[in-house]
């Protein structure tokens, strides 16, 4: 394996060739490259996400931040159609994600609750069709993330020209990486596998129904920062119920623990260095290869952001309790959901490994 291959490899995988190394010398290598790999990603990362910035102004740095992790995920992973309509069906992944949000923002609760579950049926039936690619975790994620970070006037303006940016450079990145694949499944043959006995479609309406019944929820109670609870319903709703029980209990005690390491850094750093904590939490996810410790740098970075706006207690009681919320809900939703769907269609969902 030369360098820049094993400078491809995921964290997981880089763990794996360190743990294998047989000498003293071939583990030092691996860890160098290791760290190499960290340390351009991070510097990538940011050098991305300011340029979007730059260009199209801070309050739309989070665009640079949804492109980059097409980017990133999309340069590897497809959607296991062909890749022509999958090219297709990515640009206009960016047109929602562009617009709905938005449009969801500006409408009552209700409304935007039909706009939400609306804009996510078509990510997610369309870019989850293999549920175990994990791709809801960029798209749905970058949807909550411009509803979360909504803006209007000029700054929405700036938006639609940074996605439509985006959009072209995520489109020749993915079919420049996927166009030597072949797949005989298009568009079409999406629409007919949706089927309520089949286990991934009762997964992928977990996702477009309990997401945005968390957002309407959460909203309905007044809970500033309600993207916190959508995020961390999305990411708790797994293909497979016993995976999904662990996310839950593992990202109550990741956010718990990374909440608790945050008071202690604000604590004992000098003011001075606070705005850097957010870039060490995006260090540690780099490091991080397990969900359970993703969890606790992610907290890092938002609450960072969080403390600036709602103080420090406010910001850590709104990340337990958005969190908290967001992953029991949707382990209760799912539950209640298996369970009516199974009577309906008189066969076992939850926990099917064929989806």
């Amino acid at each position: 394996m030369t360098f820049y291959q094993e400078l491809q490899l995921n964290q997981a995988g880089s763990k794996e060739l360190l743990r294998k190394s047989e000498t003293a010398q071939e583990r030092r290598y691996h860890a160098l490259v290791y760290l190499a790999k960290v340390a351009i990603t991070m510097l990538f990362c940011f050098a991305f996400v300011s340029v979007f910035s730059i260009l199209f102004g801070n309050e739309n740095s989070v665009v640079g931040v949804v492109v980059l992790l097409c980017l990133m995920v999309f340069r590897n992973a497809d959607f296991g159609l062909h890749t022509g309509q999958s090219t297709l069906l990515l640009a206009l992944f960016f047109v929602d994600m562009a617009v709905f949000p938005h449009l969801a923002q500006q409408a009552a609760p209700l409304p935007a609750l039909l706009l939400n579950v609306a804009a996510l049926a078509f990510l997610v039936i369309f870019g989850c069709h293999n549920p175990f690619m994990y791709n809801q975790s960029t798209l749905v994620l970058g949807y909550l993330l411009l509803y979360g970070y909504d803006v209007s006037g000029d700054s929405y303006r700036m938006r639609l020209i940074a996605m439509a940016v985006g959009a072209l450079l995520s489109c020749l990145v993915f079919y420049r990486n996927h166009k030597s694949r072949t797949y005989q499944t298009g568009i079409k043959g999406v629409l007919q596998a949706f089927d309520l006995t089949s286990s991934r479609t009762n997964w992928q309406l977990c996702q477009i129904i309990c997401v945005p019944m968390v957002l309407f929820l959460a909203e309905l109670c007044k809970m500033p920062r309600a993207m916190w609870a959508g995020i961390a319903a999305m990411s708790a709703i797994v293909p497979l119920m016993a995976d999904m029980q662990a996310r839950v209990k593992n990202r109550i005690i990741g956010n718990v623990a990374g909440v608790l390491c945050f008071l202690v850094l604000y604590t004992l750093l000098p003011t001075s260095i606070y705005a850097y904590i957010g870039i060490l939490g995006g260090i540690g996810v780099g490091f991080s290869a397990k969900y359970g410790w993703q969890a606790v740098f992610n907290t890092f970075g938002a609450l960072a952001i969080a403390e600036e706006l709602y103080g420090l207690k406010g910001a850590v009681g709104l990340r337990v309790a958005q969190n908290v919320f967001g992953v029991v809900f949707a382990l209760l939703f799912c539950v209640a959901f298996y369970w009516v769907m199974e009577r309906v269609t008189g066969r076992r969902i939850a926990g099917e490994q064929n989806i």
